[in-house]
């Protein structure tokens, strides 16, 4: 019936024992809970004050710092150094194995087709007086080894084995016979003076003692441990209900206390701050930019435009009166007519001839 229950859903029905232990338990719970969930809400929102305030521009500080003094330098050493080195390697590199197969091509390579060519003249003459050699000790140990072993074998070592091989039949029959006797004897020893006593201590004591035992282990089973359990089993589970319980009361009370917090910071902070901002710090930035900057900043345009004005006059006087300067003490410059140098004149990375031409002088 209990799992029937169960596997429906519907929850069994509360007895009193149940009732009776609820609200002691879920005030006692609701007590204990509601500062650890008031602590745990501070914490996070303290923990979310220091991530936006603290953690994440510091985090943004070090990877700045971090690509300046790290990845910029180490993008630079590879660029700059690290891949010039590695191209000259490979240069190297490559004229090594180019070096390494013209010597493998031109000195190596004859070398070692020389070389096989002899080690194959000097095997084929190896392999001659081997076959000769074979030949000679094959015969030499046919006639002086194998056909007298043969002889020796047919009739020597043949009619000696098999005397000995009868021999030894009649022996494993008659050690056979003895273990046989003795084995039957040792079976009827052990069974009358062991089998027989344990099996009917087995059947006429131990089988009832454990019988008893069983029956013993089952009451003790159903009328003591069973609810014993069930007691143990009903006060978990109110206990863990009041846990569920009363973290989400204290959760509704701590999002309760940080309301009333949050209002009562904003009412005695931030409204103030605002409203200061709003209806004194605005409009007094806006009274000194158009009082102040505003003018001020019109002033030093038309300040610099006149300063600007003044020096190109005074530059293009003091032009004017160099270029009149050089008129009276030099002259007026005499016009140069424009030739193509001869080779004679021609000028060159070493020397330089001809004639240089002052450049025409600016009136």
């Amino acid at each position: 019936m209990e799992l029937e229950k169960r596997g429906t859903g519907e929850r069994p029905p509360e007895g009193c024992l149940v009732v009776a232990i609820r609200m002691p338990v879920r005030i006692v719970v609701l007590v204990l809970v509601v500062p650890v969930r008031m602590a745990w809400d501070a914490l996070v929102v303290g923990g979310r004050l220091l991530r936006d305030t603290v953690l994440r521009p510091l985090g943004r500080a070090l990877a700045w710092l971090g690509r300046v003094l790290v990845v910029v330098p180490l993008v630079w050493a590879y660029r700059w150094v690290l891949t010039p080195i590695g191209h000259a390697l490979v240069w190297l590199v490559r004229r090594a194995g180019d070096l390494l197969a013209w010597v493998y091509v031109r000195v190596l390579a004859p070398i070692g087709r020389a070389a096989e060519w002899a080690l194959r003249r000097l095997g084929l003459v190896l392999a001659a007086v081997g076959a000769a050699v074979f030949a000679g000790v094959a015969w030499l140990v046919r006639w002086l080894l194998v056909a007298p072993g043969k002889w020796c074998w047919t009739w020597i070592l043949t009619p000696v084995g098999r005397a000995l091989a009868w021999c030894a039949r009649g022996l494993w029959w008659v050690l056979a016979a003895v273990a046989a006797g003795a084995g039957a004897v040792l079976y009827w020893t052990c069974r009358v003076l062991l089998v027989l006593p344990a099996l009917a201590l087995w059947r006429w004591v131990l089988t009832p003692a454990g019988r008893g035992l069983a029956w013993c282990g089952r009451g003790l089973w159903r009328w003591v441990l069973v609810p014993v359990g069930r007691a143990l089993a009903v006060a978990g589970r109110e206990v863990a209900d009041a846990l569920g319980h009363a973290w989400r009361v204290a959760g509704r009370i701590s999002l309760a206390v940080g309301r009333f917090l949050g209002t009562v910071l904003r009412l005695l902070v931030v409204e103030p701050v605002s409203w200061a901002y709003r209806r004194v710090l605005t409009p007094l930035g806006h009274a000194v930019r158009d009082a102040v900057l505003r003018p001020a900043a019109r002033v030093a345009r038309q300040v610099g435009r006149t300063t600007r004005q003044a020096f190109a006059a005074a530059r293009d006087i003091a032009r004017q009166t160099r270029a009149d300067l050089r008129r009276a003490l030099l002259g007026e410059p005499r016009p140069v007519a424009r030739r193509e140098p001869v080779a004679a004149e021609t000028r060159t990375l070493e020397t330089r001839t001809g004639r240089e031409v002052s450049p025409p002088t600016r009136g």
